[in-house]
């Protein structure tokens, strides 16, 4: 489980194919704090630590996670925003986060406004996912590529954030472009709640 809270935007040293899977080593500067077996979530994805060489670390990504999120997209050079899971005892500053992508979105317009930036995604909608919580509300809490954002201007098929220039700085936001695709997971709060009132 996470919160939201990206720790640094990793780098991206290495990629390689193996049969469906993808081993993609990274560098990042608390990977010689993990451990083998460690939960990491990777653009919002939680994947395993699987090898530990120094500074850089290695995670594999299944066919069905390459399938449902951006991963696959990625090239050597790429940042990638990186979160340990979270510590039951502190703060929650951002929303629970589980690190299971519900699916990608593409970035459809990018604004500049006086110091910060408006950024805003289009997703394929679809009605009975909406009636299970797969959808955003007016200030609630949406996961963007591992980032915990309050939406503004929600829209059955899109929604846009405010980025602040620390978050631009210190995630791939400061990456992200028109078109650009993104990982998103929706409220899983929200996901419980419908689920309940749909129960006949």
């Amino acid at each position: 489980m996470f919160s939201g809270i990206v720790e640094e935007a990793a780098v991206v040293k290495r990629l390689e194919k193996e049969k469906s899977n993808l081993h993609i080593t990274l560098e990042c500067s608390f990977a010689g704090e993990l451990k083998i077996d460690q939960s990491v979530a990777h653009n919002g994805v939680c994947l395993t630590v699987v090898a530990i060489n120094g500074n850089e670390y290695t995670v594999t990504a299944v066919q069905e996670t390459l399938d449902k999120s951006n991963l696959g997209d990625l090239q050597v050079g790429d940042k990638v925003n990186v979160e340990r899971s979270m510590i039951m005892n502190g703060r929650l500053d951002g929303h629970i986060v589980q690190g299971h992508v519900d699916q990608t979105a593409e970035c459809t317009d990018v604004q500049e406004v006086d110091g910060s930036w408006y950024f805003t995604f289009r997703y394929k909608a679809d009605a009975e996912k909406a009636k299970q919580g797969y959808v955003t509300v007016e200030k609630g809490s949406v996961c963007v590529n591992g980032v915990s954002l309050t939406v503004v201007n929600s829209q059955l098929d899109g929604f846009q954030v405010a980025i602040i220039p620390f978050t631009f700085e210190h995630t791939n936001f400061c990456r992200i472009k028109k078109g650009t695709r993104v990982n998103i997971e929706f409220d899983i709060i929200g996901k419980y709640i419908s689920r309940i009132s749909n129960i006949k």
